[in-house]
């Protein structure tokens, strides 16, 4: 098996565009998301080759201003030309309360991804530590991962309700905590496994701060192993920040 030093990351860029989409199906799942299946004749071409990616969600609000944010491309099919993104339900946020009231038909535009991070998925290990954001990327490798892999997985959901089963064929350990402090008394008390891992973190900026540290300074897991991002920070909208990555 490679070593560490051995595997290199893939950065693939795309070329960047909007995409105009409408709503095809609305599946709920749990109390807290929504699963949005939109379809247009724009995403023929679309592309998504990185379980994290992060395409540009836009839609005009009830003054006309453009809403912009962040989500990951849970699924594409490049057959039906449908593209599937979960929506967190979860406080009083434009595009929460746009996901929760939307109806088939429901315009929307798409831009990129501008590019995927492709991780080997040869790795001994792979641990993925998120909130609800995060999710849905944890979700989507989960289901890419071969049947041979081992993956531990720490998430932090506020209700019960929203805790999912996992579909995968490799063998999944699964950690379910209610809050941040949870979340980082679990990320402490783990013990990596042995062999080389990749580990991948998404959540709220100081939450995901603080499993930066804890992995890379406490655990000493090799930094070109790790990708860990802030994908919202408590009082600002539509932010995304890369606390570590591979070179």
């Amino acid at each position: 098996m490679a070593t560490t030093q051995e595997r290199r990351v893939q950065r693939v860029r795309h070329e960047l565009r909007r995409r105009d989409v409408q709503v095809t199906r609305i599946n709920p799942i749990g109390s807290g998301f929504v699963s949005l299946t939109f379809a247009g004749e724009a995403l023929q071409d679309f592309t998504s080759l990185g379980f994290d990616d992060h395409i540009k969600f836009m839609f005009a609000d009830a003054d006309g201003e453009t809403v912009r944010r962040d989500y990951t491309p849970r699924h594409f099919d490049p057959v039906s030309n449908e593209l599937t993104v979960e929506f967190a339900l979860h406080g009083d946020g434009q595009v929460s309360e746009w996901a929760r009231n939307a109806k088939v038909g429901d315009n929307a535009i798409i831009g990129g991804p501008r590019g995927s991070m492709i991780v080997p998925m040869d790795y001994a290990w792979h641990l993925f530590i998120s909130d609800e954001t995060g999710l849905p990327a944890v979700s989507r490798r989960l289901e890419e991962l071969p049947a041979n892999s081992h993956a531990i997985v720490i998430a932090q959901v506020a209700d019960a309700a929203d805790q999912r089963k996992f579909a995968a064929q490799a063998n999944v350990q699964v950690q379910w905590v209610q809050n941040a402090d949870e979340l980082i008394d679990a990320v402490v008390a783990l013990q990596l496994p042995e062999g080389d891992g990749f580990a991948w973190g998404a959540g709220e900026a100081s939450s995901m701060a603080k499993v930066r540290k804890i992995l890379a300074d406490d655990k000493g897991h090799s930094k070109q192993a790790m990708r860990v991002a802030a994908y919202w920070r408590h009082g600002a909208s539509d932010f995304h920040e890369e606390l570590s990555q591979p070179e």
